[in-house]
């Protein structure tokens, strides 16, 4: 039995190409003003909101776990709708609504990872955007009064840093979707 989230692997490289292309952005403009920052998030949350949507359908399809890969499908939505409907909200408002985004998706992306675990042995990248998503979240929790300059250069360096680790994550499981096995079999679990 193939996983969803392997022969969907695809998927995870758009995620993460858009997370880099964002985090590229967020560098070569780093006067970016708090609302254009407001609205950059809401979109990529959205995005990443509505593919995590995707992949929960296309798992339900194949009868694989899909319940956490719709909570972190909701977490991202509700954020994006929580930002357009308050566009001028303040930093620390806007602190804060990352910071719970980020501490919320990490700890589900390390769910995910770990259940993912039980069919590919050796995976760390996934567990590894949950630490990272974990600790832009308590970086911005900890540090509320921060610049709308420091917070978009934070959030650049995460979605630098996520985009490479699901990059790397898509094509890994490529490569195991395409037969070469270079991090072991992929087995269903014996029931």
């Amino acid at each position: 039995m193939r996983l969803a989230l392997v022969t969907n692997w695809w998927a995870l490289v758009l995620r993460g190409l858009v997370g880099i292309a964002l985090g590229i952005l967020t560098f070569a403009w780093p006067g970016v003003t708090l609302m254009a920052l407001v609205f950059l998030f809401g979109g990529y949350a959205l995005f990443d909101g509505v593919v995590s949507i995707m992949g929960a359908v296309r798992a339900m399809e194949k009868r694989d776990h899909w319940g956490l890969l719709v909570l972190e499908g909701i977490a991202g939505i509700a954020a994006a709708v929580v930002t357009v409907l308050a566009p001028p909200i303040t930093a620390i408002a806007l602190v804060y609504l990352v910071a719970g985004w980020a501490l919320v998706t990490g700890v589900l992306k390390i769910a995910i990872a770990i259940r993912l675990r039980r069919y590919i042995t050796g995976e760390w990248l996934l567990i590894l955007s949950g630490i990272v998503s974990l600790l832009l979240g308590f970086v911005l929790a900890l540090a509320p009064i921060a610049g709308a300059l420091v917070i978009a250069l934070w959030v650049g360096v995460y979605w630098l840093v996520f985009g490479v680790l699901f990059v790397a994550l898509g094509l890994r499981l490529r490569s195991w979707s395409t037969g070469n096995r270079a991090g072991g079999p992929i087995h269903a679990p014996a029931h």
